[in-house]
């Protein structure tokens, strides 16, 4: 039997200075939710199947990951954080009434089509607001989203914001079967528009509604498009709709972050259990939204608790791609080499110890007879460190700039002198 060494497909491995920027752009966005007064979560990478079943609204059974334990009972990885945490919040804060503001960092898993051409595990990282149905809630996610992506670097992006309810109110308005509104939803998510219109024409449905829908790709813009939005919205529920984000952005406006916002009226939900604001967070450089989220009032009542919720997720593996194909550094801390001899090994420890002891990153490194110096300034440029210190046996000392290639030798012995004679 061959034995597969590889990496299945959809998933892969990140390391040196890649897992290391990955790590430093989790820790500043950590570090928003934490400012924002949230709270760490950690729930299982796999979960009893019911947390994820059709009825809570996430993904089709056929992309989850499946498999039995010892019982019999079927078990998933998670496709998503947000059914897992509301799982636990609705037993873990059963009997808090107050707000609850929690934050996780995890992996997730999708069994996606091979053509696609996406990874099937992604790292997330996200926040839940549960407990309170406000606009503050929403404005206070949504400006968490601009502070994240802002502290990590990213300038250029939008997050695009919708209403399930719009939406909604409009495929009810047309009063086609279940089935051909779901068709229609779907052809929405996927902006073919032309397909829409077909349906509409064929099943005879009323023109008002028709040119609803015919110019619904036009309320995708700034806040002017909720203007026009209202003026046209054929229920009171659409109306009220619009007039939610109207409230929400005069809030945003208080958090400074209005510039990053837009809306877009024909937004649909990926998951099912979306039920007010909906959103993501675009940038160039990367196929698919960086951000996801919106609000789920309902959710939590699938596990025992009624009460309202609001959330996103930070794809990071997007993001990543993003930066980097934005060309913007992560600051991850630059590693320093100490170069040393058998002869010199006690110095060199001494002086790891004192470096890091002042916070400085050191790689030290034994080296061998037949190694030459310039093969140990090439790994050090290899792992993108800053400087070398190369230590000779008769206590000088090589000091090499990595970045800029300049070099100069220090002499131990004076050095210490000098400081007996002062």
């Amino acid at each position: 039997m061959e034995q597969k060494l590889h990496t299945p497909e959809g998933v892969r491995d990140i390391y040196n200075n890649e897992c290391r920027a990955k790590l430093a752009v989790q820790d500043k966005l950590h570090q928003v939710l934490h400012l924002y007064g949230y709270q760490d979560i950690q729930t299982p990478t796999f979960e009893y199947f019911d947390v994820f079943r059709k009825e809570i609204g996430t993904i089709s059974s056929r992309e989850l990951y499946k498999f039995f334990d010892r019982e019999g009972d079927t078990l998933a990885l998670r496709p998503d954080m947000t059914p897992s945490i509301a799982r636990a919040a609705a037993t873990l804060f059963e009997a808090e009434d107050f707000p609850v503001r929690l934050c996780y960092v995890g992996n997730t898993f999708i069994n996606h089509s091979s053509y696609q051409g996406r990874l099937k595990e992604n790292t997330q990282l996200g926040a839940e607001l549960i407990g309170i149905d406000s606009i503050e809630a929403d404005a206070e996610i949504i400006a968490m989203v601009v502070d994240g992506l802002r502290k990590v670097g990213l300038r250029e992006f939008q997050v695009n914001i919708g209403h399930v309810d719009f939406l909604q109110s409009l495929l009810d308005a047309t009063e086609l079967s279940k089935e051909q509104r779901a068709e229609i939803y779907d052809l929405i998510a996927n902006r073919n528009f032309f397909g829409v219109e077909e349906i509409l024409d064929t099943a005879g449905t009323d023109s008002r509604i028709r040119e609803i829908f015919h110019i619904l790709p036009e309320f995708a813009g700034d806040v002017d498009v909720l203007e026009k939005a209202v003026k046209i919205a054929p229920t009171d529920t659409a109306k009220v709709a619009v007039g939610h984000l109207f409230k929400i952005y005069k809030l945003l406006t208080l958090y400074g972050v209005e510039d990053y916002v837009t809306f877009d009226l024909s937004m649909s939900g990926r998951y099912g259990y979306y039920t007010g604001i909906i959103f993501r967070a675009y940038t160039y450089g990367t196929g698919d939204a960086v951000v996801t989220g919106g609000r789920y009032d309902h959710l939590l009542e699938k596990f025992g608790k009624q009460t309202p919720s609001i959330g996103f997720a930070i794809i990071i593996d997007e993001l990543m791609n993003a930066l980097t194909r934005q060309k913007i550094p992560v600051e991850t801390g630059h590693s320093n080499l100490i170069v040393y001899t058998e002869a010199t090994e006690k110095w060199a420890v001494s002086l790891a110890k004192d470096f890091r002891q002042k916070g400085k990153y050191i790689v030290m490194l034994k080296r061998s007879t037949k190694d030459t110096k310039e093969s140990y300034v090439a790994y050090g440029k290899r792992t993108r460190a800053v400087s070398m210190l190369y230590l000779n046996d008769n206590l000088t000392i090589d000091m090499v700039n990595l970045f800029t290639g300049e070099e100069k030798k220090v002499n131990a012995r004076k050095k210490s002198k000098a400081g007996k004679n002062r």
